[in-house]
């Protein structure tokens, strides 16, 4: 099933690192789920409601193709791995955002 990407999270890891993450409630409550159980430090919904963009949409398309999305209580993390080409369609997003 594909998922439609509406929100940008900040995600600490637990080495205290942090990344960027395109993401809606059902995979923030996934991440809210991996933070109070250790397997991440913290989750931060930094905005709601982002803009449709084709920024959006290639970051989406890639990680709907590349990942199977976990359920709610899925015992640990997965950061999901970009391409560098994919990581500066999520950069733009920020800056679209005003976040980076």
């Amino acid at each position: 099933m594909n998922e439609t990407f509406d929100l940008i999270e900040r995600i600490t890891r637990n080495d205290g690192s942090t990344y960027f993450e395109l993401g809606n409630i059902t995979h923030n409550g996934r991440s809210e789920y991996a933070a109070e159980h250790g397997f991440i430090q913290n989750v931060q919904i930094l905005k709601v409601n982002i803009p449709r963009s084709s920024h959006v949409e290639k970051v989406e398309a890639y990680i709907n193709r590349h990942y199977q999305l976990l359920s709610l209580e899925y015992d640990g993390w997965e950061e999901w791995v970009k391409t560098p080409e994919i990581e500066e369609e999520l950069r733009m997003i920020l800056l679209d955002n005003r976040l980076g």
